[in-house]
């Protein structure tokens, strides 16, 4: 259980997943949920790209006692990189696209219901993932799940958001069905570890899961200081059809032409020339060469617990009982 936490940050991207319509709604029944547990909460609304950030920095400057991200993986992002470094933690109700993180933590999609799952949890700190690039512009960000480059980078860089808005995970099927077609699946350095490869594809997972459901850096632990790394080596575009239902199979790790590494460092490096586009936690992260590492110590975490405890009854539903 939560305790010593009196008051909240609850970040919520109004445009974050299909169902967003509805979130105002379960939003005003989480504050009574939090009040009930004795957590006065504040509401706080995105508006554009790097709010986020913002107002999970000034939640932890201001030394709030919990801050709630009511997003997508986007969102997650962003408050985690405001908390970074800092002691205030961070619990997620699960909206959004896909919302990798979400499922990773066995989260339901209710925001009530997840809410109290949370409350039943532990704080536990964690280590990032942590992009970085360097050149005449360098810049460095933080990652909670997974980050990649290659097929799901130009993808990524690719994908309308406004028909993300409209269709959700719809918008990447489609956009990775015209990138079948017209993506060069042209080969970069993956050095992973002690081990150098070249790749047309490499997923580089802090968590279980990818993209939603997919099952690809299986062996991964949100809790652990390494990465699981998925280097995907051959060239040929039709082998990633075979790829995915692979995945579905659970056969990934039986291919010879993928290969998985556990290290905490990865770095990606594009031949001479050639634009490869990379991606964290969903969103475009440049073009490589970058360095891909773990960061401990970063992040405290509300771990949900198993199951959540039974919403008090309300005064109209005890008077009916008593009847």
């Amino acid at each position: 259980m939560l305790t010593g936490i009196h008051d909240a940050v609850l970040i919520h991207n109004p445009a974050a997943g299909r169902s967003h319509h509805r979130h105002g709604q379960d939003l005003e029944a989480a504050k009574r949920i939090l009040a009930e547990a004795g957590i006065t909460a504040e509401r706080q609304e995105t508006a554009r790209a790097g709010d986020a950030t913002r107002l999970a920095r000034e939640a932890a400057q201001s030394g709030r006692g919990l801050v709630i991200a009511c997003g997508g993986d986007g969102t997650i992002n962003e408050i985690a990189n405001g908390l970074a470094g800092s002691p205030v933690p961070m619990a997620i109700l699960r909206t959004g696209t896909a919302n990798v993180l979400g499922k990773e933590l066995d989260l339901p999609w209710s925001i009530p219901d997840a809410l109290r799952r949370n409350l039943a949890g532990r704080l536990e700190r964690i280590a990032l993932g942590l992009a970085r690039h360097e050149s005449d512009e360098p810049w460095e960000r933080y990652f909670v799940c997974v980050a990649g480059a290659g097929v799901d980078g130009s993808m990524v860089h690719q994908v309308d958001p406004r028909l993300k808005d409209q269709t959700g995970e719809l918008a990447y099927w489609l956009t990775g069905l015209s990138h079948f077609f017209t993506y060069p699946f042209r080969a970069f350095s993956v050095i992973a570890g002690d081990q150098c490869f070249q790749a047309a594809q490499v997923i580089i997972g802090r968590t279980k899961y990818y993209a939603g459901p997919f099952r690809i850096t299986a062996g991964a632990d949100l809790f652990s200081n390494l990465f699981e790394v998925a280097v995907f080596t051959s060239t040929n575009r039709f082998r990633y059809p075979a790829h995915m239902s692979e995945v579905w199979t659970e056969r990934l790790q039986e291919q010879s032409d993928v290969h998985f590494v556990k290290t905490n460092r990865v770095l990606c490096e594009a031949p001479g020339g050639a634009t490869v586009y990379a991606e964290i936690d969903g969103e475009p992260a440049g073009k490589l060469p970058i360095e891909f590492s773990i960061a401990p110590d970063a992040l405290t975490l509300v771990v949900p617990g198993k199951e959540a405890p039974q919403a008090p009854a309300r005064a109209g539903d005890r008077a009916r009982q008593t009847r």
